[in-house]
């Protein structure tokens, strides 16, 4: 199979392979380096965002099954007394990095584009915090979300959940314990999410064009998973994946890029929802790897990747 790069991207994926090059060599499993590494990319990522202004904030936390405190950041565009829709949003990171503040500006444009408020969720990473407790983390966080609802303006049948790339999984992971536990949950949107643990064979192919690699992936997961990472053992809570039964889970907008080791995995989950009779809406655009919208904002792709999302929310 021959792959091509999107002609816009070229040059900054020089500039990206030139950087590595020049970079020692990460050890498989070391998810340290990772989160030195990746914290230093989602700040610089986060400066490429277009700055709006009238976004407030207010922080809160809701309580885990485990009692620990998870911080919550809320972010609105105006005040409004009618009741609307809500996005309760899971950051990326691969599990193992990110924090509210590396998605500041990126919930801030999105909620200055839609008119939606957002409810980011500080959930607890890998391996400090392992398995399902990630997922309850941001379950706990729809929890708040749905009790506080009368006071925020906020329409309880009109909440979704959205998460990037790690925070896909217990993004997706909330869609199912909702569906479980009776929660209503509008919609799941889900944008090049990692899902599949058991996603550890290279495609030769892709590899010159990876931003996520199959070394980076392992890691990851091991971080979440342990020594029941790849076995019969690892519940879909921690991996989305692993379901069996897709049927009555939220109605689901998933993209992704062709060059994303997560194509393949996003691809068939968005099938398994859609033979269990859930709405779907798939999205793989040619030409790019993953996270090719933050890494490059301003090019066409990542123009039509955030028209089709803000066009999602709007639909709430």
């Amino acid at each position: 199979m021959n792959y091509t790069l999107d002609p816009e991207l070229v040059p900054l994926l020089t500039a990206l392979a030139g950087q590595a090059a020049g970079a020692p060599a990460r050890e498989r499993g070391d998810w340290k380096a990772i989160r030195e590494a990746g914290t230093l990319g989602q700040a610089a990522m986060a400066a490429l965002v277009p700055p709006v202004t009238g976004i407030r904030t207010a922080t809160y936390f809701a309580t885990a099954p485990d009692g620990a405190r998870i911080e919550l950041r809320w972010y609105t565009s105006r005040e409004t007394m009618a009741p609307g829709p809500a996005v309760l949003y899971a950051h990326g990171g691969g599990m193992i990095l990110g924090d509210l503040d590396a998605y500041d500006t990126l919930l801030s444009w999105y909620v200055a584009h839609s008119g939606v408020p957002f409810l980011s969720v500080g959930y607890r990473l890998a391996p400090e915090a392992s398995g399902t407790m990630l997922a309850e983390d941001v379950f706990a966080g729809l929890t708040w979300l749905t009790g506080h609802a009368h006071k925020l303006a906020v329409d309880t049948a009109r909440i979704a959940v959205m998460g990037d790339s790690g925070g896909g999984a217990p993004a997706a992971a909330t869609a199912i314990l909702a569906r479980d536990r009776h929660v209503p949950l509008a919609r799941q949107i889900l944008v090049y999410p990692m899902l599949d643990d058991r996603n550890q064979s290279p495609d030769p192919a892709r590899e010159p064009f990876l931003t996520w690699t199959y070394d980076d992936n392992y890691t990851a997961w091991k971080a979440v998973l342990g020594d029941t990472l790849g076995t019969a053992d690892v519940s879909p809570v921690a991996a989305p994946a692993r379901l069996s039964d897709f049927t009555g889970l939220a109605p689901a907008y998933i993209d992704t890029g062709d060059l994303d080791i997560f194509r393949d995995e996003d691809i068939a989950y968005a099938a398994r929802l859609a033979a269990a009779g859930v709405p779907v809406e798939l999205h793989v655009h040619p030409g790019v790897p993953h996270g090719w919208d933050r890494l490059a904002p301003h090019c066409g792709a990542a123009q039509r990747a955030f028209a089709d999302r803000l066009r999602a929310l709007a639909a709430l």
